[in-house]
Order: structure tokens, then C-alpha cells, then sequence
């Protein structure tokens, strides 16, 4: 009898260790639209990518990859599409070129702020979002936020709709096209390459993100007025991008790794932000930069020209249709009702 349990001891020594080893691990790449280490966008990409490693002890390993290192900045989402590489981290308002309604899952100008915006996805965005990108054999995450930004920054103070007349200005998302109908010339540039233009003259102004984040360009050494409030901006999402047949392949567990640190990113970068851009416009304000307020002329006509855009986009197709209603329907209804009352 000794010896028979002394034998399924050892048993048990040879094959727990194999039992170990026979774990399934997998390595994924994921690239960005932003630099290493930029501020916000950055920061949560190479966190997340951290955090996904270590929450789920090693089982799925991502490698992160800085704009320009595998793919360019804004051709993150057809290298996970096209099987390139496995994850990205980028902002919706990049797939605009292919529908103009994916912009709403970043930000729509006069939108929801950021908590609310995560609301609204947590109750009948998301599943509009699978939608859109599903035929492109994407999934898309909310995964960090840098809060709302700000309306630019100008070689010249605007005061009026004439100063926005043939004005050339960095900007993407329906903001772009918001300031396009507005008498701007929009230009789509990847943040790394808005500085090098600003300096070239290329443009007369550039919106990124918000004063953290756009103090990282250097933005403020060429054009030193910064206008606000960000009314094209409200929100800053970035979403998580992830091949989609290898995200149905995964088991529920690593699912809820990836969903939960992408989430933890969010909520971080979302606080994080408030307090670097506080620090920042202090230092900016310090060394030169001069805060304007938008007119009012600015910002009503801005308002009027949003929900005609965004009756436009939803006449496009039954599935921008249903984003559009659905995106309206909350921010009517459920946040505005809401925040007046508690607003103090």
C-alpha cells in the first residue's frame, strides 16, 4: 500500500509540470495611431498592452507597436482588418473616410461628455458599434479617453465667423467637416505630422486634443492663441481594435480580461486627464499662450450646423440611421434631462 501511494506521488510530481506547460499562449501585436509615449492616446496604449499581459498571467502577451513602426498612423484599423496584425489602439473618427457616422463613437461636436458617452455604449451603442465594423472583421472596445479638447490652436485670435473664412486647420472627425461648413479648410494630418506643418506654414491653425496633449506636439510655439470651448470635441474616446475572428476564437475569460483592462484604461486616462491639463494650461498660459472664448456667433451657428449634419449622415444608410437616433435619443433624453437637474 506504501509503495503504491509513493508511486502516485510521484505521478503527480512528473505530470503537474506538464499540465503547466500545456497552456495555451498567445502573442499579439497591437499598433497605434499615436507615438511612443504620447500623452494620453500613448500612455493608455502601452498601459493597456502592459495590463492585458499581466491580467491575464501571461496567456495573451501583446507588443506594442508606435505609429509608423508596422503601419502608418491612420491605416491601424485595415491592419486589423486585413489580418496585418492582430490588435490596434486608434480613435473611430479616423474611419470617416470609410463611414461618416463612425465619428460618433468618438465624439460629436455639442455631444455627450465623456461619462455619458460610456453610457450610451453600455446601453445600445456598443452593439451599433459591432455592427458597423463587423462586415470589416473588426470588434471595437472603448479603450481610454483624454475628456473633451479644445476648439484649436491659432496663429491669430478668432473673434468671428469671418476669421474662420479660407482658414487652413488641422482637424478630423465631424468637427472637421463642422468647421469645413463654417468657411474652414479642414486638412487630415496624423497627430505626429501636425507640428512639422504648422512650422511650414501648411496651416493656420490645428486642433489635437486637449492643452496636455497638444502642448506634447509643441503646438503652442507656432500658433499661441488657444480657443475654447471645444465645442467639435467633447469627448476624446480611443477604441481598442481586435481581429475578429481571433476575438470569437478567444475563451470568455480572456474576453473579460480585454474588455476589463481596456475599461480600467478609460476611467484612468479619463482622471489622468484632468488633472495634466490643469497643470498644463497653467505652464502654457506662463510661457506665452493666450486663452480666447469662442463668440457667441460662433458657437450658435456651430449648433445649428451639427444636427444638419447629423440628419445628412443619417440619411445615408438604415444602420447610420439607427446610430444617429440612437446616439440623439440619449443625449436628449436620458443625460440632459439628468444633468439639469443636478447641474449647480
Amino acid at each position: 500500500m506504501r509503495v503504491h501511494r509513493r508511486m502516485v506521488l510521484a505521478a503527480g510530481l512528473v505530470t503537474a509540470p506538464a499540465i503547466v506547460s500545456a497552456r495555451t499562449e498567445r502573442r499579439w501585436r497591437m499598433v497605434t495611431s499615436w507615438s511612443r509615449n504620447l500623452v494620453g492616446p500613448g500612455v493608455t496604449a502601452e498601459r493597456l498592452a502592459r495590463r492585458i499581459t499581466a491580467m491575464s498571467d501571461g496567456a495573451l502577451v501583446v507588443e506594442l507597436f508606435a505609429a509608423g513602426e508596422v503601419v502608418p498612423a491612420l491605416s491601424v484599423f485595415d491592419a486589423v482588418s486585413n489580418g496585418t496584425v492582430e490588435m490596434g489602439h486608434s480613435a473611430a473618427l479616423f474611419q470617416a473616410g470609410k463611414w461618416p457616422v463612425a465619428s460618433v463613437f468618438t465624439t460629436v461636436p455639442f455631444g455627450l461628455p465623456p461619462i455619458a458617452h460610456a453610457g450610451w455604449l453600455d446601453h445600445g451603442g456598443q452593439a451599433l458599434w459591432d455592427s458597423l465594423y463587423a462586415p470589416s472583421g473588426v470588434k471595437p472596445i472603448l479603450a481610454g479617453n483624454t475628456g473633451p479638447s479644445s476648439a484649436g490652436w491659432f496663429r491669430k485670435s478668432v473673434e468671428s465667423l469671418a476669421d474662420l473664412a479660407g482658414l487652413r486647420i488641422r482637424a478630423t472627425g465631424l468637427g472637421s467637416e463642422l468647421y469645413r461648413r463654417m468657411g474652414a479648410t479642414p486638412v487630415a494630418l496624423a497627430p505626429g505630422e501636425t507640428y512639422p506643418a504648422l512650422e511650414r506654414g501648411v496651416l493656420d491653425a490645428a486642433e489635437f486634443l486637449a492643452p496636455a496633449n497638444d502642448a506634447a506636439l509643441g503646438l503652442h510655439r507656432i500658433a499661441p492663441f488657444l480657443a475654447l470651448p471645444g465645442f467639435n470635441k467633447p469627448n476624446g474616446a480611443s477604441e481598442l481594435l481586435v481581429a475578429r475572428p481571433l476575438w470569437e476564437g478567444l475563451p470568455a475569460h480572456l474576453q473579460a480580461v480585454i474588455e476589463a483592462a481596456a475599461r480600467m484604461e478609460h476611467d484612468l486616462g479619463l482622471a489622468e486627464a484632468h488633472r495634466l491639463n490643469a497643470e498644463a494650461l497653467r505652464s502654457l498660459i506662463a510661457a506665452g499662450t493666450t486663452i480666447t472664448r469662442l463668440s457667441p456667433e460662433i458657437l450658435a451657428r456651430g449648433a445649428i450646423l451639427v444636427e444638419e449634419l447629423l440628419a445628412e449622415i443619417a440619411a445615408r444608410d438604415s444602420l447610420s440611421a439607427r446610430i444617429v437616433e440612437s446616439y440623439r435619443a440619449y443625449r436628449n433624453d436620458a443625460t440632459r434631462a439628468w444633468e439639469n437637474l443636478t447641474r449647480i
